[in-house]
């Protein structure tokens, strides 16, 4: 069942990819997997609104980067950042910004359920 938000996932580890989308679809919700920032930003638009999933380390453009485009682009998305290297300065820098929550792997489902209902995007 498409509950009409928007969700997106970008991480490099498709094994992370594979078993997040596999969780959100099991609360019913569609997601839109990318493997790169470079990747989300040529496929989906500037406009976009809903609830964006992504790992803060990743080749080429990181989580940190991506957000900074964002926030400049005025963007309405809600970020949840996932990391396997927890930084306490990366977690201080996303929430300043704006950031919805920062999570370490291994996502904590219960914890993530949390986040994206504070995003608007679930349940």
């Amino acid at each position: 069942m498409k509950n009409g938000k928007n969700i997106y996932l970008i991480d490099d580890d498709a094994s992370v990819r594979k078993a997040l989308r596999r969780f959100l679809n099991s609360l019913g919700l569609q997601v839109d997997i990318f493997a790169s920032a470079e990747d989300f930003l040529e496929r989906v638009s500037s406009d976009a609104t809903g609830c964006l999933i992504l790992d803060v380390r990743m080749p080429g453009l990181s989580g940190l980067e991506l957000q900074d485009r964002l926030v400049a682009a005025h963007s309405r998305l809600s970020l949840i950042f996932i990391t396997a290297f927890a930084n306490p300065q990366d977690r201080k820098r996303v929430i300043q910004a704006g950031a919805i929550a920062y999570l370490t792997k291994p996502i904590d489902d219960k914890i993530l359920m949390g986040a994206l209902q504070e995003a608007g995007a679930c349940l």
